[in-house]
């Protein structure tokens, strides 16, 4: 390579190195703390309170429990490099060692893996645009390999509200949506009249499109590289909204590829980053619209680890 063209490659690297702190800085300046305040680390759960609660609890007719949760192995795709592996051990209890005077024997598991598989919650930790977080956090402020000092995953209270989940799927008469087709406001806005299920202030709002039903077990490589998903004015009308949290039966909400290329998770940076709406991914939408239930009594608690900022989860869906 000539002189003049290593010249002019380092210039350029130079200007975007700069445009990119540039973009950072500016976002940084922008920021404002939100409504709750700038102390705020639990965003959206903040409109769980008695009397919402109460009110949900209205939702139970008959009695009926389903898992939101889908059932996860050492086989189950995944945004990668994420993996899991489970070993089950008998500790001081090696070929046939008694490890107690009455015979008593235990196994016990060993987890090795990543948070973010299969059913599972993002947390307000978890996604930033230029290192700039919920309200107003900076990634080198909080974040360490060690886990997060602001916004863990131990900070979520339990969510228990109104759930509806939205049968895309039903409306556009297909067993499935297909990879990147986008979920409009107006195709929202029908379903909602269609199925009579409002979306109101603190609600978890989940979307059926018959991705995981349809392609998990039969095509898990496609299925965990790509998906429909909310468009980019869908994540903003539901952050107007003040939503609770927002789920699909996808493993990222959003679509992939995306609606604009280069634009990525757009809808994670909306509802997560800007508004402290939490995101539900991989939920197991298909027993609720195959029962008509399209709303009911939503209970979760996640599993307190400190410093984490997602967990496995499997929401109860009563009704």
């Amino acid at each position: 390579m000539s002189r003049k063209k290593r010249v002019l490659k380092g210039a350029t690297w130079v200007l975007f190195f700069s445009v990119g702190l540039l973009a950072a800085k500016l976002q940084a300046e922008e920021c404002k703390p939100v409504k709750w305040g700038a102390d705020d680390e639990i965003g959206s759960a903040n409109l769980v309170t008695p009397k919402s609660v109460l009110l949900a609890s209205q939702l139970i007719k008959k009695g009926k429990t389903q898992h939101l949760g889908i059932i996860i192995d050492k086989d189950t795709p995944a945004f990668g490099p994420r993996s899991l592996n489970l070993q089950i051990v008998q500790p001081a209890q090696e070929w046939g060692r008694e490890a107690f005077p009455n015979g008593f024997n235990y196994n016990d598991d060993m987890f090795q893996g990543w948070f973010g598989i299969g059913s599972q919650l993002d947390g307000l930790g978890h996604v930033g645009q230029h290192q700039v977080f919920y309200n107003c956090l900076k990634g080198p402020d909080f974040v360490t390999t060690t886990g997060v000092t602001k916004m863990g995953i131990e900070k979520v209270p339990p969510i228990v509200a109104r759930g509806i989940v939205l049968d895309m799927a039903a409306f556009h008469g297909v067993e499935y949506m297909k990879a990147g087709e986008l979920i409009t406001v107006e195709d929202v806005e029908a379903v909602v009249k269609k199925q009579g299920t409002p979306i109101r202030e603190g609600d978890v709002v989940l979307f059926h499109t018959g991705w995981t039903d349809a392609m998990m077990a039969t095509d898990p490589k496609t299925w965990g590289s790509k998906e429909p998903g909310i468009s980019e004015a869908t994540a903003k009308y539901l952050a107007e909204k003040n939503v609770v949290a927002v789920g699909a039966d996808t493993w990222g909400v959003d679509p992939v590829p995306p609606e604009v290329e280069g634009n990525i998770f757009a809808g994670h940076i909306t509802l997560l980053l800007h508004h402290g709406i939490y995101l539900l991914e991989t939920m197991n939408t298909g027993v609720l619209v195959r029962d008509n239930a399209h709303e009911f009594f939503f209970v979760l608690g996640v599993p307190r680890v400190r410093g984490a900022v997602q967990a496995m989860i499997d929401p109860i869906a009563i009704y």
